[in-house]
């Protein structure tokens, strides 16, 4: 690894230690308080035959005055008591906009603990000579797709984008649910799979098996470090990657990262913000660098084309790039499409309009500014800047 690499490792780790530290530091001083990462949840499965727990963290924006119309990408996290923490630290810090932070989007993030994890994350029945519960995947993704992803949808405004993320056996599942026909999800974070029971003609059989619908899913997969079994691991990943990036008939939809200075314990935290921001790519975009309102919409049809799914520019950041054209360029009016965009791409926002009426009113056109003020009020009656401001603007037009 040379000196850049190594620098910009060790930025990315002080990061992720710094996200999960924060999660897991209470305040001092206020013993009574506490700070809520999120909700434990339970559901009956009729596909396990048993009780599922499953911990729950929401946007940063969901319970926001005037965000009812937003919708979310849904996370699930295999072996959730282990990833819960680290995983909605890096989502929250990485989605909410602190620091005019974008890399991705809000998500609902839901973490599945497992009490049975050979039975639920393999997919394969493996042959011993006494009696296992192997072979379970197949039940554990119906319960997934069939039961826990219907309820999640049913209970909270979530986006049908979701993304699957496991380690180890759960990188095996994560792995096995990517190959499917047919599948809930569009993006798999596989971190250090347990490919241990997947020899040559095994992972053949299972690539040879894949439609093109496969290769519409985004897949991730990372190694670790595993001393002297290293090569025996990293070969397996990188054959299966390989010989599936060849059957790919266009530009093939993934990413495969090994991790030198991390072993199959500690790679999870910085193999998840590297396989999310990898994802993402493309999703964090300086709005200092925005030509034009057609260039970020081009910008974000080309994210979309490459995810299958129709990710719009962020509100926040539109409405960034508006403010920062109407208070630093020449031409006042050329922060004006952007906030136009907002309302055509968020058109049941009532900040989207409270904005643009305040570009109106900056720019002299109160007509304008009253009529929009209006609109915003109308979707959200609770907004007292809205209000104020048409009491203000019809006392002097």
């Amino acid at each position: 690894m040379n000196t850049s690499s190594l620098k910009n490792y060790l930025k990315i780790k002080l990061f992720i230690l710094l996200c999960c530290f924060s999660v897991l530091t209470p305040c001092k001083g206020q013993e009574t308080n506490s700070i809520t990462l999120g909700i434990k949840k339970k559901v009956k499965s009729v596909y396990l035959n048993e009780e599922k727990e499953y911990w729950i963290n929401l946007p940063a924006s969901y319970e926001d005055q005037g965000a009812a119309y937003k919708k979310y990408p849904l996370l699930i996290l295999l072996d959730g008591h282990l990833h819960f923490q680290s995983a909605t630290g890096m989502v929250n810090y990485m989605s909410a906009g602190l620091n005019g932070n974008l890399q991705i989007p809000e998500m609902v993030v839901v973490g599945i603990r497992s009490s049975k994890r050979q039975r639920d994350f393999t997919p394969d029945k493996i042959i011993t000579t006494r009696p296992n519960e192997t072979g379970g995947a197949g039940i554990f993704l119906q319960f997934l797709e069939n039961e826990l992803i219907p309820l999640i949808d049913q209970e909270y405004r979530t986006a049908p984008y979701r993304i699957l993320f496991g380690h180890s056996l759960g990188g095996l599942f994560a792995t096995h649910a990517y190959l499917q026909a047919e599948s809930k999800f569009h993006a798999f974070l596989a971190i250090d799979p347990s490919f241990g029971t997947w020899d040559a003609e095994t992972m053949d059989k299972k690539i040879n098996a894949v439609t093109e619908k496969t290769f519409d899913r985004f897949i991730y997969i990372a190694t670790a470090n595993w001393g002297k079994r290293n090569i025996r691991n990293r070969d397996r990943h990188i054959r299966f990657y390989e010989t599936l990036k060849s059957r790919s008939l266009g530009p093939f939809l993934g990413t495969y990262q090994y991790f030198d200075n991390e072993n199959h314990a500690s790679v999870p935290p910085i193999a998840f913000y590297e396989g999310i921001s990898c994802l993402f790519e493309g999703y964090d975009v300086n709005y200092r660098h925005v030509e034009s309102a057609e260039s970020l919409k081009a910008h974000f049809a080309t994210l979309s084309k490459r995810l299958h799914y129709p990710f719009s520019p962020p509100e926040a950041l539109v409405n960034r790039i508006g403010y920062h054209l109407l208070q630093n360029s020449k031409d006042q009016t050329a922060g004006l499409a952007f906030f136009i965009l907002n309302t055509e791409l968020y058109p049941t926002s009532a900040n989207a309009f409270d904005s643009l009426a305040e570009a109106y009113a900056r720019l002299g056109e109160n007509d304008l500014a009253i009529s929009y003020y209006q609109k915003a009020l109308k979707l959200n009656p609770e907004s007292s800047h809205a209000f104020e401001m048409l009491k203000k603007l019809k006392s002097t037009n």
